[in-house]
């Protein structure tokens, strides 16, 4: 275990093209969405650097970024700490996935193709193979393929734009009920397949905007757990 609380293996490796401070803030991010840097955690600035190999600069420069866009609170004399969502916080951003996601699956169902479907249904293999694994990161990341697969099958590009605005936020909230939703979420998808590819858009808007709901109840619910 490192001293930030990393796990062996989590730290990204930093791809060498685009400047080096975007590079530390996409690393820093995956980390936060993944939760291997846990909401509440203190970030120490020369720890980040020396795991990610670099000077503090970019790190300083990478945690003022990700403190404007709410995943990292800057506290005077404290230092940065992972940013703890309230319960509204979360509420807020997956009522508007269901929005999203409700719209996307009736435009999925009105225009995919047999070739779309396919995908989408080893998409669905591959996420019950990750459940029945308990592979839960291995799930999450699925379940985001999942979903942007049908938002690309939508085919509108202001959609999809809108969608990828929330899609990291989503996957940080989805994380820590990813065991509990489990093989429940897959057998949903396959319901959502099955009403896409008989065209069926108001079952479609129907099953995803159920789907969504499921995931936001039981985000509300682990807390009082």
């Amino acid at each position: 275990m490192l001293s930030s609380g990393l796990p062996q293996g989590a730290v990204p490796k930093l791809e060498r093209p685009g400047p080096l401070r975007d590079r530390v803030y996409e690393a820093l991010l995956e980390l936060i969405t993944t939760r291997a840097l846990r909401p509440g955690q203190h970030l120490v600035e020369s720890e980040l650097a020396g795991h990610l190999g670099v000077s503090r600069q970019p790190v300083r420069e990478a945690l003022q970024r990700l403190n404007t866009e709410g995943w990292v609170d800057l506290r005077p004399a404290q230092g940065a700490f992972v940013h703890e969502p309230t319960e509204e916080e979360a509420d807020q951003l997956l009522t508007v996935r269901t929005l999203l996601e409700a719209e996307a699956a009736r435009l999925a169902a009105a225009n995919a193709g047999k070739p779309g479907i396919a995908q989408l249904e080893e998409l669905c293999a591959e996420g019950e193979a990750r459940v029945a694994a308990d592979d839960v990161d291995g799930a999450v990341e699925a379940n985001a393929r999942f979903h942007a697969k049908v938002m690309e099958l939508a085919g509108n590009a202001v959609l999809a734009e809108l969608a990828a605005q929330v899609d990291r936020r989503v996957r940080w909230y989805y994380t820590p009920i990813a065991r509990q939703r489990g093989r429940q979420s897959w057998t949903e998808h396959r319901a959502l397949i099955a009403a896409i590819a008989d065209r069926d858009e108001v079952r479609a808007t129907q099953l995803m905007r159920e789907h969504t709901e499921h995931t936001r109840h039981s985000y509300h619910a682990r807390a009082r757990t």
